[in-house]
C-alpha cells in the first residue's frame, strides 16, 4: 500500500493513517533538528578537548551546513528511486551512524569528517519529511494543510529554544560528546515507528528516475560554493574577501549554468524548476527565501545580544529565549485558521509585521532594560516568527501534482536555506563593522538591520493571490 493511496481527502480532519505517518515522520525528524542547534555551544569545549584552535573547530558548524545544503537535491531522486520509506528509514540510519561517530571522533579532522556526513543525512531528512507529509493528506483542505505544516514544523519551532538549553545541561553533566549521542535513541524510535507505521510506497520505473548527472554536477557544487561564500561573510566580517568573492562567484555561474541546463531538460532535471511558473509555488518560494533570512538573523543575534550585552552565559541566554519558543508554538495552532479566514497574503504580511515590530524593542535597548519587557517583546516575536512561513508553505502545494511534490519541496528547502545563510551574513557584517568601539550600539545597528530584511520580505508576500487558501487550493494552474 503506498503512502499516497490513503491520503486524506479535503476534508476536516486528517486520516488515522495520516496521523500515523506524522507521528513517525516528526520523532525521527526531531534528532536532526535539535543537532543542527545543540552542537554549536560546545565549540569551546571540543576544541580544547581535541587541542584544536577555533578557526579549524569551526569547520565542524561549516562542514556539516555544506552537506546539508548539497544533500537537498538528492533527496527528490533517492525518493523516486528507492521509495519514501525506504529513503526515509536509510537517511536516519545514516544521521544515527555518523552521530555515534562524532561521539567517538579522535581529533579535530576526524570530527569535521563524521560531521560532514552527519550532515549529510540531515540535508535528506528535512526535505524527505516535508515532501512525505504533504504526500500523505493529498489534496486536503485549509484546515487539514495547516494542521500537517504545524504538526511538521513544532521541531522547527522548538529545536532552537530547547536545544541550547539542552545542550547546556548535558554538556555541564556529562561532556560534550553525549550531545551526539542523545540521537541515538530518538532515532531509535523514530526507525521502529517508520517501520511500523509508514506505509511502503514502491519507486518509479528506472526510466523515470534516471539520476540528472549533469544537473547534479552543477546544482551541488553552486549551492555548497554560495552557502560557503555566504558562511565566510560571517566570519570575516565583509564580502570583500577573496574566501567571500570566489566561492559566490563560483557558485552563482554553476547556478546559472544549471538553470539553462534544467530548462532545456525539463521534468528530467534533478530539480525540476519549471514549476516555478506556477504562481502558488513562486510567491511561496519567494517568501521562504526572505523568510528564511529574516528566521536565522534572529536566531543569530539574539543569543549573542544576550550574552555580550546583557552578560548572561550561555545556558541563561538560551532559558531567556524560552518566550520566543512559545509563541512560535502558538502562532502554528493558530495560524491555520486565520490563513483560510483571511487569506494567505494577509497572514503572511501581518506576520513580518508582527516581526518587525517586536524587533524593535531590541534595536533602541540599553542593556539595562527591562528583561520582562524583552521577554514579552520576544514572545510576540515568536507569533510573527512561528506564523511567517505556515502560508507560504501551505500555498507552495496548492496546484503541484503528486508525483511533483518532491521537486517542489526541493525548491523550497533550497531558497530557504540560501535566504538563511544570506541573512545571518548580512547582520554578522554589520555586526563587526558596528560593535569595534560600543558593543551595544553595534547590537542595536544589526537588530535595525534585521527589521530592515523582515520589510524586505515583504514584497514577494504580495504576489500572493487574494484568494483564501481554499480558493488557492483549487485554482488552475498557471
Amino acid at each position: 500500500m503506498s503512502t499516497a493511496s490513503t491520503p486524506t481527502s479535503a476534508t476536516e480532519h486528517l486520516h488515522p493513517a495520516t496521523t500515523r505517518t506524522l507521528a513517525a515522520l516528526i520523532v525521527g525528524g526531531a534528532a536532526a533538528i535539535l543537532d543542527s542547534t545543540i552542537v554549536t555551544i560546545a565549540l569551546d569545549h571540543v576544541s580544547t578537548d581535541l587541542h584544536s584552535t577555533p578557526t579549524t573547530i569551526q569547520w565542524v558548524v561549516t562542514a556539516y551546513l555544506l552537506a546539508l545544503v548539497a544533500a537537498i537535491p538528492l533527496s527528490g531522486w533517492a525518493q523516486s528511486t528507492f521509495g519514501g520509506k525506504r529513503s526515509w528509514m536509510a537517511t536516519l540510519t545514516i544521521f544515527v551512524i555518523f552521530s555515534v561517530a562524532c561521539a567517538c571522533a579522535w581529533n579535530d579532522t576526524s570530527l569535521i569528517v563524521f560531521r560532514a556526513l552527519q550532515g549529510f543525512g540531515a540535508g535528506m531528512i528535512f526535505p524527505l519529511m516535508q515532501t512525505l507529509a504533504v504526500q500523505a493528506i493529498g489534496k486536503a483542505s485549509t484546515k487539514v494543510m495547516a494542521t500537517t505544516i504545524a504538526a511538521i514544523s513544532v521541531p522547527l519551532a522548538l529545536g532552537p529554544v530547547i536545544g541550547p538549553v539542552l545542550g547546556g545541561i548535558v554538556l555541564n553533566a556529562a561532556g560534550w560528546r553525549w550531545l551526539f549521542l542523545i540521537n541515538v535513541p530518538l532515532i531509535g524510535v523514530g526507525l521502529v515507528m517508520a517501520w511500523r507505521l509508514i506505509a511502503p510506497d514502491a519507486p518509479r520505473s528506472p526510466q523515470s528516475t534516471r539520476v540528472d548527472v549533469i544537473g547534479l554536477a552543477l546544482l551541488i557544487p553552486s549551492l555548497v560554493c554560495i552557502v560557503l561564500g555566504l558562511s565566510n561573510v560571517a566570519s570575516d566580517g565583509g564580502f570583500g574577501q577573496a574566501d567571500v568573492l570566489v566561492p559566490l562567484a563560483g557558485g552563482l555561474a554553476l547556478i546559472g549554468a544549471f538553470i539553462t541546463w534544467a530548462v532545456r531538460r525539463g521534468v528530467r532535471a534533478a530539480v525540476n524548476i519549471s514549476l516555478l511558473r506556477l504562481r502558488s509555488l513562486a510567491a511561496s518560494s519567494g517568501t521562504l527565501f526572505t523568510a528564511g533570512a529574516t528566521m536565522f538573523a534572529g536566531m543569530f543575534l539574539l543569543p549573542l545580544y544576550w550574552q555580550q550585552v546583557r552578560g548572561d552565559s550561555i545556558l541563561s541566554a538560551a532559558l531567556v529565549l524560552v518566550p520566543q519558543g512559545v509563541g512560535a508554538l502558538l502562532a502554528r495552532i493558530v495560524a491555520g485558521r486565520l490563513a483560510a479566514r483571511f487569506g494567505a497574503r494577509a497572514l503572511t504580511i501581518g506576520a513580518f509585521l508582527l516581526t518587525a515590530l517586536a524587533t524593535i524593542p531590541f534595536a533602541v535597548a540599553d542593556p539595562d532594560a527591562s528583561g520582562w519587557w524583552l521577554g514579552c517583546a520576544l514572545f510576540v516575536r515568536g507569533l510573527g516568527v512561528g506564523a511567517v512561513i505556515m502560508a507560504p508553505m501551505m500555498v507552495a502545494y496548492a496546484d503541484v501534482e503528486h508525483e511533483e511534490m518532491a521537486h517542489a519541496t526541493m525548491v523550497t528547502r533550497i531558497v530557504q536555506q540560501i535566504g538563511a545563510s544570506l541573512g545571518i551574513a548580512v547582520v554578522a557584517v554589520v555586526l563587526q563593522n558596528s560593535a569595534a568601539t560600543d558593543v551595544t550600539a553595534g547590537y542595536q545597528t544589526a537588530f535595525w538591520w534585521l527589521i530592515g530584511i523582515t520589510a524586505v520580505a515583504l514584497i514577494p508576500a504580495i504576489a500572493f493571490r487574494r484568494e483564501s487558501l481554499d480558493d488557492e487550493a483549487s485554482a488552475t494552474k498557471g
